[in-house]
């Protein structure tokens, strides 16, 4: 499991970001506090290789490799698994976004499995009684921020596509240790410690996390028999007991027998859940392309948008420490958030600029950046296609737990998944040993402002925006990389750093991971508090930037595929591992 440290910065800002978090700007909170930190090094293999969030599940995905399986095989499996041992981040009561490169027909896809706003949902959804934005904890608790899960027919249809071994075998090792126990985890632990007023509202919940009153322990032998029973009614008869069947009408029961803050999910809701192959979205950066997830992912997008500027800068050249390529990486961060926030969401209800990863396009915003020149103002540009700016800016307070995965079969099909139930155990409310998603308080909760419509408004049948970033890094067109991360809309950056750090300035893949971060979204420079990124803060105050030093989270799992084989790295940051053959 890997010997936990230092992890009392994170319960102070696990503390502040609770308390904090219906007062101060939503860029302004860390969604995922860190608990500590564990040794990692550096993992090579020559045919196979899973990197994940918690060592069971990455056993789980190895075991699957090791019997012959695809990589989408082994991708079920690991989530499952996490789905068990780090419930408050993922799971089949959430959603989730799969960029998959298909080797023998050299292909690469994209497949979107997002939540989706119930039809009852009204533009008024998160107003309370004088007209006002309801405060966000207030929100999120409860049926009311309850959206369509979308994760389990997302696995579903893809092991449809590309799964090897029979379904049910991909449920075994999740149903095993969901009955004979699991091993509870420091970080787990922690969450858990620290959100007992809320998780602890409802009785379920409360059960399984605080059996007599009292916050499951670091080491104490967890079991959740409920979860090994849906698995295996899930495993045995597809996926139709939840999206038509029992298990779904236990989640509308659930949902509407909440009397404090009921949700609107209904059975038609998850008979109508359907989900979307999607065009990935690519930019060419340097000599590779680097492709992620579209709309209603904002994660592909905006790092494309960020590498697309600085593309024509040699980073190379200025070198990591240098305070010059953490302004130009920084400015062009707030060039593409000031895109993002006002374009994108789901493409199926806003008319998402198709030029956003426009080569000229990008080239005239590269152009406002400037050497040892901070931006002083920030705006959203036009790229082709807009003539005007018809929309308002917005900035939905997301806070979510979120994990992310990274396989690669001995067949050379790459996998990348990231997968949440948005905040820290979601809507707290559990159904069938599972955790529900609270996706909803990802729509901005102004719909609109000054008269213009915010692209991420809620709406019956929507997908909020996510900044979910999934990434496959092609060479001649073949895999070369795959890597994301957890951390809120942080997780852009946190991929675009590591591929600049890899790509850019050489480090292996580890070093790249575990480089510390150095964040600019709206003009506040946070700087990882306890790591050499402190030193930037005299050079950057002294350009004019603001500087923030805190707890910068993050769950990075990385592979590169290199001639002499693979080699992959998990975040320190977390509890993961990676384990090839």
């Amino acid at each position: 499991m890997g010997k936990p440290l230092t992890w009392i910065v994170g319960i102070f800002w696990m503390l502040a970001h609770l308390v904090l978090a219906d007062a101060i700007p939503p860029w302004e909170i860390a969604p995922e506090p860190g608990t500590g930190t564990t040794e990692q090094e550096l993992v090579k293999a020559s045919d196979y290789m899973v990197a994940a969030a918690n060592p069971y599940a990455v056993q789980a995905g190895y075991d699957i490799l090791k019997q012959g399986g695809s990589a989408i095989d082994a991708l079920i499996a690991t989530e499952l698994v996490l789905n068990l041992v780090e419930p408050q981040s993922s799971g089949i009561g959430g959603g989730g976004f799969v960029v998959y490169f298909d080797n023998s027909a050299r292909q690469l896809s994209t497949w979107e499995g997002r939540e989706t706003a119930p039809e009852l949902v009204k533009p008024d959804h998160f107003n309370d009684e004088t007209g006002e934005p309801r405060a966000f904890y207030d929100a999120v608790v409860g049926g009311h921020s309850v959206a369509t899960p979308g994760l389990l027919k997302l696995m579903y249809e893809v092991h449809q596509k590309h799964g090897k071994l029979a379904w049910k075998t991909l449920f075994k090792p999740a149903i095993k240790l969901a009955r004979e126990g699991f091993i509870v985890s420091p970080r787990l632990a922690r969450l858990v410690a620290m959100d007992q007023t809320r998780l602890g509202r409802y009785e379920t919940t409360r059960n399984y996390f605080y059996p007599e009153g009292r916050p499951v322990q670091e080491g104490d032998l967890l079991k959740n028999l409920p979860f090994a029973n849906t698995l295996s009614l899930i495993a045995s008869d597809g996926i139709d007991p939840f999206y038509r069947g029992e298990i779904g009408r236990d989640i509308v029961t659930t949902l509407n027998s909440v009397t404090d803050n009921p949700g609107l999910l209904s059975m038609s809701d998850l008979r109508r859940y359907h989900v979307q192959e999607r065009d990935p979205a690519c930019i060419d950066y340097r000599e590779y392309r680097v492709c992620g997830m579209g709309p209603p992912s904002s994660g592909g997008l905006t790092v494309g948008q960020i590498l697309g500027m600085l593309d024509h800068f040699d980073l190379a050249e200025l070198g990591k420490a240098n305070p010059i390529s953490w302004q130009l990486i920084g400015d062009a961060t707030r060039l593409a958030f000031a895109d993002r926030g006002l374009y994108i969401a789901d493409a199926d209800f806003v008319d998402v600029p198709e030029g956003l990863l426009d080569k000229s396009y990008l080239l005239e915003r590269s152009r406002l950046l400037g050497p040892g020149r901070p931006l002083q103002t920030i705006a959203p540009g036009l790229p082709p296609g807009v003539d005007d700016i018809s929309q308002a800016p917005g900035e939905a307070l997301a806070l979510p737990a979120t994990t992310h995965i990274s396989i690669i079969d001995d067949h050379g099909n790459v996998v990348a998944m990231t997968s949440s139930i948005e905040n820290a155990f979601g809507s707290r409310l559990m159904v069938g040993g599972f955790l529900l998603n609270n996706s909803m308080t990802d729509f901005s909760f102004t719909p609109f402002i000054d008269g213009k419509p915010v692209a991420n408004r809620i709406g019956p049948g929507k997908r909020s925006m996510s900044s979910m970033s999934p990434t496959i890094v092609l060479r001649d067109d073949k895999p070369y990389m795959v890597l994301g991360s957890a951390g809120g809309s942080r997780i852009i950056l946190h991929v675009a750093k590591t591929i600049i750090a890899h790509l850019d300035w050489q480090l292996p893949v580890d070093e790249a991971v575990s480089l510390s971060h150095r964040i600019n979204m709206h003009g506040t420079y946070e700087l990882e508090s306890g790591t050499d990124a402190q030193l930037l803060a005299k050079p950057l105050k002294a350009m004019g930037y603001k500087v923030s030093v805190r707890d910068l989270n993050s769950g990075l799992h990385a592979i590169v595929i290199k001639q002499s084989g693979l080699e992959g790295a998990a975040d320190p940051r977390r509890e993961g591992a990676v384990m090839g053959d």
